[in-house]
């Protein structure tokens, strides 16, 4: 009997043939971060990008439950009828939900999904619920490199549900090539507020739970702020649905598909994709200088500024500025 792969060459090769726990090794690794981490992001970019939608809305809106349906109407596909578009069946979604982080463990506290629980015996549907970790955007830093994962594990459709904190998650639109904004009925009065940001990162507006009274408030109030709004190629339809019943999701499955046809065709997608890969580069940027000042701040000259700041022989300024020359000395001795 073989051993189990460990090393993430070899659990990509597994999660690619299907092996649902090597992936699930995989996504650990990426939001442990580190060394692992890396080497994990590394071997998923040389693959294809999976294509990725946000869903995103305040808390109690039903995202959880639009994001089930959504991922019948995916599995299923829909032939063309009337305005909608011509949608294949996709062979395998992913899913990674972005949760609340226990104060306690750090991990997801709504880990068990169990709105989307009649998808976990699909061998052709992956959900991953990952931790906010206290990240005020809604979403992990690890969240692109998971959907990159997915995509080299031979996951086409990567859906992103974002955790509800009250606030729209702009961050959102970083991350995901579709952004769907999902609102509820009696949720006008909040628009005002919101509306610069829902302009912003809205590709799709959902008014969910449409058996309730106050839709046709809510759509009205959305075509306003549209009408506000800067003309640009495309305009961010609104759309009803009833998640709990499963109604209007063909069309707004048959929107996203529309859309990304509008992103393809225009070349926007490729314009969005690289504005995501100076972001992540960013990140990873940031990640390193601060992993250089951690390692500074352990040594012993981080102490003796901090004396002499103390003592009043340096302010805080000088002190960094000395402690990163240190540094930059230390770099040029090494031989390499």
């Amino acid at each position: 009997m073989s051993a189990a792969p460990s090393a993430p060459d070899e659990l990509l090769d597994a999660a690619a043939s299907g092996d649902r726990v090597a992936l699930a090794r995989l996504l650990s690794m990426v939001e442990r971060g580190g060394a692992l981490s890396g080497d994990v992001a590394r071997l998923a970019y040389a693959a294809a990008t999976p294509y990725t939608v946000g869903i995103t809305g305040a808390p109690g809106s039903g995202k959880s439950t639009l994001t089930n349906e959504l991922i019948h109407a995916a599995r299923r596909g829909w032939p063309a009828h009337g305005d909608r578009a011509t949608t294949e069946p996709v062979a395998r979604v992913g899913v990674l939900a972005v949760d609340p982080s226990s104060p306690f463990t750090g991990g997801a506290i709504l880990g068990d999904r169990v709105r989307m629980q009649e998808h976990a015996t699909d061998p052709s549907v992956f959900i991953r619920s990952m931790a906010t970790r206290g990240h005020l955007g809604g979403l992990t830093l690890a969240v692109p490199e998971a959907v990159r994962v997915l995509g080299a594990a031979g996951f086409p459709l990567v859906v992103v549900e974002t955790v509800g904190v009250g606030q729209m998650e702009v961050e959102v639109a970083s991350a995901t090539d579709t952004t769907v904004v999902v609102v509820t009925p009696g949720w006008g009065d909040a628009m005002q507020a919101s509306k610069a940001g829902l302009l912003e990162i809205a590709d799709l507006f959902v008014v969910n739970k449409g058996d309730r009274p106050g839709v046709s408030e809510a759509r009205r109030d959305l075509q306003q702020m549209l009408d506000l709004s800067a003309p640009s190629e495309w305009r961010p339809p609104v759309l009803t649905t009833v998640a709990s019943a499963g109604d209007g999701v063909e069309d707004l499955w048959a929107a996203v598909a529309l859309h990304r046809a509008h992103l393809e065709s225009t070349g926007t997608l490729e314009r969005r994709r690289k504005a995501r890969y100076a972001q992540e580069l960013r990140r990873v940027l940031t990640a390193l200088v601060l992993e250089d000042v951690r390692t500074l701040a352990a040594g012993r000259s981080f102490d003796d500024a901090v004396r002499a700041i103390a003592d009043g022989e340096l302010d805080p300024y000088r002190a960094a500025e000395a402690l990163l020359d240190e540094r930059d000395r230390q770099l040029h001795e090494t031989p390499r």
